[in-house]
């Protein structure tokens, strides 16, 4: 009975997904959408809906873009 255990070579990985700056991005684009949700509940009225919108659709592509790089 061979109980002996051989060593596996180490695999090195360039794992881009750690990087601080993507993470950094991440929680920029979170504070903008929640920033559009904020003023969504402010008032109802076409400016502050329209403002709102345009936060959370920046702030979706920022994200969207972000995760794509992460996943690259």
């Amino acid at each position: 009975m061979n109980t002996k255990i051989e060593p596996r070579p180490h695999v090195k990985t360039d794992n881009n997904a750690n990087q601080t700056h993507y993470y950094v991005t991440l929680v920029i684009a979170i504070a903008i959408g929640m920033a559009g949700v904020f003023v969504r509940f402010i008032q109802d009225s076409f400016l502050f809906t329209s403002i709102a919108n345009i936060l959370l659709i920046i702030a979706s592509v920022i994200a969207i873009r972000t995760v794509l790089r992460i996943l690259k």
